[in-house]
């Protein structure tokens, strides 16, 4: 079997990283920060490059679910690119995916495979087939609910500290950080969602992955209040949300849309985070070195690969 070392495999989107690689008939070899949660694995701490060197000796790749990021990304994600193996991670933290993307490397390094930036990227790549570039990119994230877990609060804290309490979004072509409210409006939603009050501009790694490799004049995201109620309240992880994600890319007067749907944010992060491992070891990119997922991968038919777990329609 392939030896893929998955980084926080304790954690709870690693837990679901470890069994989908199993199932796929991949070796998951157990690494991370907490050798006490680790027995018979790899520890390694971020800040000693040696034993990251000595946790990925013999591995075929290294899938990174330990956050917050802004601590594990780039170490973790230069400690394979020294091993000479392709690097992916789970990473939702705009600031982290940042960091990520200045780093050079001669294999494949994806950074943000996952529900929240991977998968928006993959759907407006596809959306925007054949288009050589769009004004606008909207993403919509309607969510049941959102529970999240102590690792999410814990990357949002450390985010919100790296840009001094602001917000940021992506429009006329960069990032911009603001200190006002964020606006609240309606999103019509396939059914069975239909019309909900969303936040507008709650910006996730989509605004970093998106605009990377295609070329957009503003980028979008938005989330239905219920789901940043949710995250608000911070209650504890006792139940999976189902999910509607709506792309809608805009170029002049014509307008392409497509859906994804599907159960459990965290639990569809690893067939994406897995997909890209697998079919970076086999030779299905499109490129090489550090890429968002549409940049690297065949977006259309990576999106086919992930039924049963996420459905996709192009509207």
């Amino acid at each position: 079997m392939t030896p893929v070392l998955v980084y926080g495999a304790y954690g709870h989107t690693g837990r679901f990283v470890v069994a989908e690689l199993r199932k796929r008939g991949f070796e998951p070899v157990l690494s991370g920060r907490d050798a006490a949660r680790l027995p018979g694995g790899r520890p390694a701490p971020v800040d000693d490059p040696a034993a990251l060197d000595r946790a990925f000796d013999g591995v075929a790749a290294v899938i990174n679910c330990a956050g917050p990021f802004a601590a594990t990304a780039r170490p973790v994600a230069e400690a394979a690119i020294r091993a000479g193996v392709p690097y992916v991670d789970v990473a939702a933290e705009i600031e982290a995916n940042l960091d990520t993307f200045e780093l050079t490397a001669d294999t494949a390094v994806v950074p943000a495979m996952a529900f929240f930036g991977g998968l928006a990227d993959l759907l407006a790549t596809a959306a925007m087939a054949g288009w050589p570039a769009a004004d606008e990119v909207h993403v919509a994230y309607g969510l049941s609910g959102w529970h999240p877990t102590p690792g999410t609060l814990a990357a949002g804290r450390v985010s919100r500290e790296r840009r001094d309490g602001r917000r940021v979004r992506y429009a006329g072509g960069r990032l911009e950080y603001r200190d006002d409210a964020l606006p609240t409006l309606e999103w019509t939603f396939p059914e069975p969602l239909g019309a909900r009050p969303v936040l507008g501009e709650f910006s996730m790694a989509d605004i970093v992955t998106i605009p990377r490799h295609l070329k957009v004049r503003d980028v979008t995201s938005y989330l239905t209040v219920d789901a940043a109620e949710g995250l608000a309240a911070a209650a504890g992880r006792d139940s999976a949300e189902t999910f509607v994600v709506e792309v809608v890319v805009r170029a002049g007067e014509e307008e392409r849309r497509i859906v994804a749907r599907g159960e459990d944010i965290y639990a569809v992060s690893a067939p994406l985070a897995v997909e890209a491992v697998e079919r970076i070891l086999t030779g299905r990119v499109r490129a090489n070195g550090v890429a968002a997922a549409g940049e690297l991968f065949d977006a259309a038919d990576f999106l086919r690969a992930l039924a049963p777990h996420i459905t996709v329609e192009q509207r």
